[in-house]
């Protein structure tokens, strides 16, 4: 004696209608569907000048806190600057660049140091 119960099979469903398009005269215009590409934007280096004046510790502490870098970082950073007169601190979009320089000579400019700092763009 079998007492499994059994489901009655599914009902098959239909297939949807097949619809065929209408013939034109001829006269119409069908336009292609290009994917568009954006630029990216224009990248700008954030690029602080040396000087005689500004402390070095100063400038690793400015490159740690505006910038994000860690001590080791902001120090080679800083040397380079030091021995080659100028030295990258970030590549970032032209408004964040402009808002990194701004904060820079604000700190310099409060700490009493004439620490100078530009954005150029990344060519």
């Amino acid at each position: 004696m079998n007492l499994m119960a059994t489901q009655p099979p599914e009902p098959p469903v239909p297939a949807p209608p097949v619809v065929r398009p209408k013939s034109d005269d001829g006269g119409s215009v069908v336009l292609e569907r290009r994917t568009q590409r954006t630029k990216p934007p224009q990248m700008y280096q954030v690029v602080m000048l040396n000087d005689d004046y500004t402390p070095m510790e100063f400038v690793v502490v400015v490159i740690q806190e505006f910038f994000h870098k860690d001590r080791e970082t902001a120090t080679q950073i800083m040397l380079k600057i030091h021995l080659d007169g100028k030295g990258i601190c970030g590549v970032y979009p032209r408004d964040i660049a402009n808002t990194k320089v701004e904060q820079v000579q604000e700190a310099a400019r409060q700490a009493g140091h004439p620490l100078q700092c530009l954005s150029e763009p990344v060519e």
